[in-house]
């Protein structure tokens, strides 16, 4: 048996050299559990004539996280044996790297096809010394092997298909395509995001340094015009965004419904939905690019749109292919006159925007006088039970997850751009909320704040000052890209430099409960998000008051809410809490005024999640163990919290992890499991809506733009359904509900690449009970919300 090293020659495979090369990986790990003769074992057992040291590698790092059930430390150690490896096979020097990727030539034709762009060569090649004298290799190691396969597989630029960039090497790419010159300012970058102090987004992650330069995450985008012209032109748009990997919003309320009429040819609109299927096919064809994801188009429409019921069915999975658009994500942009008008079982008036104009640039009162004066006009094109509407809505949602609730009045009467217009859509992910129009396509940078960094795990407290710090040198990161960003089109720039908006979340805040030891549905955790959600938002504020001291404010500060003296929680009657000195802030803002519009929009964080090892967002746990595919086939990764818990109690043991897989990842059925347990190992589908949604509205009063909220039901009907929205509604949430997610099963098997099954077995109910189920959850609605747990 041999094994073919790094250069090419042959050696003859001793078992001694791989047992000695595991047993230093192995240092500092729980030797009680950690076996490294066996993996030696299991390596050599697994080998065959000619397999090279970097595939020997990967061999033994993958039977190393076949034992992560066991203990956490065997991932600990998979991920060392692959960041080991990757280090042999990648230059040490930074600099020597960006010149490889910059003289990178095309595999086929050999043409010259550099993969970063020659500023950025110049800039590294100029202080190659300092640059690379500042990175710290080490810290490498500090990623969990899921992590780190995740940042391998999605972000480490490659030349030839073969990765060169090392982790440390990326966020160097990244501190130093934003900060430029200041060299200072990057290093700082690099050292808090190296440390896992946050991250910025993928899209910056990805084109950071490159060709591309396009640092940017979501766009919102207006048609120009209801025509043809205006519908490709758009289309036009979208493909160029998704191409530099961003993502889409659009709103579709002022286009004609269908059969309306078209002066330019004498003839009849086809309406939105064939519209909507070119946007879907054009998502299909473009975004399985750099990102690898699928359905970055969101689109949103109004409830009085008169193609409103054909608009809901798109996402089903069930009917007519030509009348589906499965790669969209669909949003509806809900007046609060329709939720009364549910809530009363009153009529509802569908209508066309080419025949009642001015319905999608009105909001609150003024929207309320226009549309009662159509209904008085007898503009409807068709009046129907305010009701039917509502449960085609749960319907589609119960079947697809979708549409998107997303409440107009709450969102424009409560949004800092409000001086610029009416915002009349939002993102792929329903948190950024920002003003667009013919002239400007809305852009936002983001990027998300690790929360259990801030956690002293021996004494259970949270280090407010930390997060203080971290999110101002975000803050400040995220200003600097507006202007170093490779604007793909004028209205974008034009955007970005009038307003400056920016979007700041967070990651791990149930890791940061679990390190805490509050369960997530107790009060302590309740207080804790309310006082990290007001922490962040002061210090976004604090570092965009100083930036305006140096720049002065953003162009189209004057008129805003904030140049008045409004904050975010003053819009919704809440009283900053005497912990900060907003006295002194306020007075700051008077008189220097803020650099940005906006600062603060909690997103998903699922991939970035992923490599700093962190639960996404600010979500519960929605399973306690994973299944992962490896090439040895898969395996189950148990909650890193619990897994210490149990083993710290001697109470780990393989009916505990079959037990566990049985039960769909919940703890809560297992009589060998402690009562102190799993009160605090609750998950997402142990846990009351309601506790969501309270944690949701009381971090909103300090979240400028608004928050991803998905809604959780694992047996979801009308009544439960009606009951978490008009909770989420009266609550005065801009956003209620991104997705729907029903099945705990499936929480496990997304994990796994397998995709969701469309055969969704539909609820059947009459129409009384229908009725009855409804009334029920609309006349008690926080009985019904306690309950939809």
């Amino acid at each position: 048996m041999y094994v073919l090293k790094r250069d090419g020659t042959q050696e003859k495979v001793f078992f001694d050299k791989i047992s000695s090369r595991i047993n230093i990986l192995c240092k500092g790990l729980d030797e009680n559990y950690v076996d490294p003769p066996k993996i030696s074992q299991k390596v050599v057992s697994g080998m065959y004539p000619g397999i090279t040291t970097a595939q020997l590698d990967e061999l033994a790092a993958e039977i190393a996280v076949d034992m992560t059930s066991i203990h956490p430390d065997y991932a600990v150690l998979a991920a060392r044996i692959t960041i080991s490896n990757l280090q042999k096979e990648t230059h040490d020097k930074f600099s020597q790297v960006v010149q490889d990727l910059y003289n990178n030539v095309h595999p086929k034709t050999g043409a010259s096809n550099p993969l970063v762009s020659k500023n950025f060569l110049d800039l590294v090649l100029k202080n190659a010394e300092a640059i690379d004298n500042a990175i710290d290799y080490q810290r490498d190691f500090d990623f969990n092997y899921f992590g780190f396969k995740t940042m391998e597989q999605n972000f480490l630029l490659k030349v030839n298909d073969k990765i060169i960039e090392r982790p440390q090497h990326m966020m160097m790419r990244v501190a130093l395509a934003i900060h430029g010159d200041d060299l200072e300012a990057a290093f700082k970058s690099y050292d808090y995001t190296s440390r896992k102090l946050f991250t910025h987004a993928a899209t910056t992650l990805l084109n950071a340094g490159t060709v591309c330069g396009q640092l940017s995450s979501f766009f919102e985008v207006q048609m120009k015009e209801d025509s043809i012209e205006g519908i490709y032109d758009t289309v036009s748009t979208c493909a160029r965004i998704s191409k530099a990997s961003g993502s889409v919003g659009m709103s579709f309320q002022k286009i004609r419904a269908s059969g309306s009429y078209i002066a330019g040819t004498n003839g009849t609109s086809n309406g939105i939905i064939p519209m909507l299927r070119v946007f879907n096919d054009a998502a299909r064809f473009i975004t399985p690019g750099a990102r690898k994801v699928k359905g970055t188009y969101a689109v949103y429409l109004e409830p009085w749109h008169a193609d409103i019921f054909e608009f809901i069915d798109l996402s089903k999975h069930s009917g007519e292919e030509n009348l589906r658009a499965r790669h969209l994500n669909l949003g509806l942009w809900i007046p609060d006159i329709f939720m009364k008008r549910v809530e009363d079982n009153g009529d509802w008036s569908l209508m066309c925007p080419n025949e009642c104009p001015g319905l999608d640039l009105a909001f609150g009162k003024d929207f309320d006088k226009l549309y009662l004066n159509y209904e008085k006009l007898g503009k409807s094109r068709k009046v129907v039970s305010a009701q039917k509407l509502w449960f085609a809505i749960l319907d589609a949602q119960m079947e697809s997850g979708m549409p998107y609730m997303c409440y107009k009045d709450s969102i424009n009467e409560k949004n800092n751009q409000k001086n610029l217009g009416v915002i009349s859509g939002s993102n792929m992910n329903a948190d950024i909320m920002q003003y667009s129009d013919v002239d400007e396509v809305g852009s936002c940078n983001i990027a998300s704040v690790a929360l259990p960094k801030c956690v002293d795990a021996e004494t259970r407290t949270f280090n407010f000052d930390s997060l203080h710090d971290v999110v101002k040198v975000a803050i400040k990161n995220l200003d600097k890209m507006i202007d170093v960003n490779n604007y793909i089109m004028d209205e974008m720039k034009n955007s970005a430099t009038r307003h400056r908006p920016l979007g700041l979340g967070v990651q791990g805040l149930a890791d940061v409960f679990l390190m805490m030891h509050y369960p997530f549905d107790s009060p302590e955790a309740r207080q804790l998000n309310k006082d990290i959600f007001e922490s962040i938002y002061f210090a976004a504020l604090e570092a965009s008051n100083e930036l305006a001291q140096k720049s002065g404010p953003y162009a189209s500060y004057e008129g805003s809410p904030i140049s008045q003296g409004i904050l975010q929680h003053d819009m919704w009657n809440v009283q900053g809490s005497a912990r900060l000195d907003w006295d002194t802030l306020r007075a700051n803002i008077k008189s220097h005024g803020v650099r940005n519009s906006v600062l603060v929009a909690p997103m998903p964080t699922a991939t970035t999640s992923q490599f700093l090892g962190n639960n996404d967002g600010f979500e519960p746990y929605q399973t306690m163990i994973f299944t992962y595919r490896s090439h040895t086939g898969e395996c189950q990764a148990v909650n890193p919290h619990l897994l210490k818990n149990l083993i710290e109690r001697g109470m780990w043991t393989p009916k505990i992890k079959e037990m566990l897989i049985e039960s769909n990842g919940s703890v809560q059925k297992l009589p060998l499991i402690s009562d102190d347990l799993k009160k605090l190992y609750k998950t997402v589908w142990d846990i009351s809506q309601r506790v969501i949604i309270d944690m949701a509205a009381d971090r909103a009063a300090f979240v400028d733009q608004s928050q991803s909220l998905n809604l959780f039901s694992a047996e979801p009907n009308y009544s439960r359904l009606s009951s978490m929205h008009f909770y989420c509604w009266n609550k005065g949430l801009k956003t209620g509900m991104q997705f729907l997610k029903t099945s705990p099963v499936e929480a496990m098997r997304l994990t796994m690449g397998e995709e969701p099954k469309d055969d969704i077995e539909e609820e059947i109910e009459k129409t009384a009970e229908d009725l009855a189920a409804i009334a029920c959850s609309l006349e008690n609605p926080e009985a019904c919300v306690s309950c939809s747990g």
